[in-house]
């Protein structure tokens, strides 16, 4: 098969498998960020051409973030027991048929559906949790700069996708902009099919960092698909008793609010009405891609090396004074530039010293499934944004004020980590236990 013959080709230069394996990863979390982002670029044309409410299109957008986050737990359990590579290309399937089929709808309800309900599920069976199981899985040395890297796919994919589809909807409509994304799900699928693999040992490898295969003791998952169901309720009831947890959970909630639900998802639209151009502001969100892809990049390597609630700390804080800037801005190109700049930076930095901390407090057996309920957190948060700002600039016909509430929470969020020192989480193996 091909995925031995390269992990033939590569040992011979001395190199991992687990870096195409990586690679892989990337380039469907990319795509997937361009699925995830792309509606914030479809606004407005739907607004014109249905004649549909913004709060009413903001409803399916939240929808899908919260379905995105609720899936992840599950999304876990699905990669523990039927395989990363089979879940990975059940899930882009869903994502490219119920975009597929959008491009015949008119009705909203239709749009909540497809947009909403569909793709929500089919994101969420990846979200962020399939990073954090590859790096988990395949590496046990450098896994926050694996970490780092495949959080940076979303910035990559906003990079990549944003301007593209922002252009080709201005001039051909976002039809054809969606069937771009389309296509691009359809070769990640191919590259999951050719070279994704489950573990190392399958391709004769160790993980990377590690001297022999048996190192890493895999997870085996037991009992009934009811009991694999049931088994993230389990993991939630025990990691609830812990004070660590629901610090992580709340900041990683404002996290959403602050990025996906309201960035990702009406930037453009708010810099409309400031007069400025769908392509220019798409413009605006690909230079942030590029310093949060230089960011995410610097928080993996830094979080190998510092204590990540510091780390945390600064990341929250400084995108919490970006975010109260910008209401008392004048939307110039220098000034979203200025913005741009100190909101990239941190823009996901947050993720890979959330999912150290994930794994230091709850032990790396089970880490996967209690990030997953932390991921919930960050997309309950980007839900709550998404409706929540889309509502407030239909009823007080600005945005601003969403803004300036993300930014005082993010602040919010920095000081909540000087107090987790003394917050223990659960027991390892007590954890281990209640989820196997």
């Amino acid at each position: 098969m091909m995925a031995g013959r390269v992990a033939h080709a590569l040992r011979a230069r001395d190199v991992h498998y687990g870096w195409v394996v990586v690679a892989v990863t990337f380039l469907v979390m990319l795509v997937t960020a361009g699925a995830v982002g792309a509606p914030g670029v479809f606004i407005v044309p739907l607004e014109k051409e249905f004649g549909w409410q913004r709060d009413d299109i903001s409803s399916a957008l939240a929808i899908r973030f919260m379905l995105f986050g609720l899936m992840g737990p599950f999304a876990a359990i699905f990669m523990n027991r039927f395989g990363v590579r089979r879940v990975v290309l059940v899930a882009l399937s869903i994502i490219g048929a119920a975009l597929a089929v959008s491009l015949v709808m008119d009705r909203v309800w239709q749009l909540i559906l497809l947009w909403g309900v569909v793709v929500g599920i089919g994101t969420g069976l990846m979200a962020m949790v399939l990073g954090a199981t590859v790096a988990m899985r395949w590496f046990s040395a450098r896994r926050g700069l694996v970490l780092g890297l495949l959080t940076a796919s979303t910035a990559s994919g906003q990079l990549v996708f944003l301007p593209a589809l922002a252009q080709l909807t201005e001039a051909y409509g976002w039809r054809v902009a969606v069937g771009l994304v389309c296509v691009a799900l359809f070769v990640a699928a191919l590259a999951v099919l050719a070279l994704m693999r489950e573990r190392p040992s399958e391709v004769g490898l160790p993980v990377y960092g590690a001297r022999d295969i048996g190192s890493v003791t895999p997870v085996v998952q037991t009992g009934g698909f009811g009991a694999a169901l049931l088994a993230p309720l389990v993991v939630l009831k025990d990691v609830s008793r812990s004070g660590a947890f629901w610090v992580l959970f709340g900041t990683f909630f404002i996290c959403g609010l602050s990025t996906s639900g309201l960035i990702q998802t009406h930037f453009i639209p708010l810099c409309g009405d400031y007069g400025v151009m769908a392509v220019s502001a798409a413009g605006i969100l690909a230079l942030m891609g590029v310093f949060d892809f230089v960011g995410t990049l610097g928080s993996g390597w830094l979080s190998d090396r510092f204590d990540s609630r510091w780390l945390l700390f600064w990341y929250y804080g400084l995108r919490g004074l970006s975010l109260i800037y910008l209401p008392f801005s004048d939307f110039s190109l220098l000034a979203l530039t200025i913005f741009s700049v100190f909101y990239g930076l941190d823009w996901i930095a947050t993720v890979p010293p959330t999912v150290k901390l994930t794994a230091e407090r709850f032990g790396d057996g089970r880490a996967n499934v209690v990030f997953g309920w932390i991921f919930a957190g960050h997309q309950l948060g980007a839900a709550a944004a998404a409706y929540g700002a889309g509502l407030t600039r239909t009823v007080y016909d600005t945005y601003l004020p969403a803004f300036f509430l993300a930014g005082v929470l993010c602040v919010a969020a920095a000081l909540a980590f000087l107090v987790l020192r003394g917050i223990e989480g659960p027991k390892r193996s007590a954890l281990a236990a209640a989820a196997a």
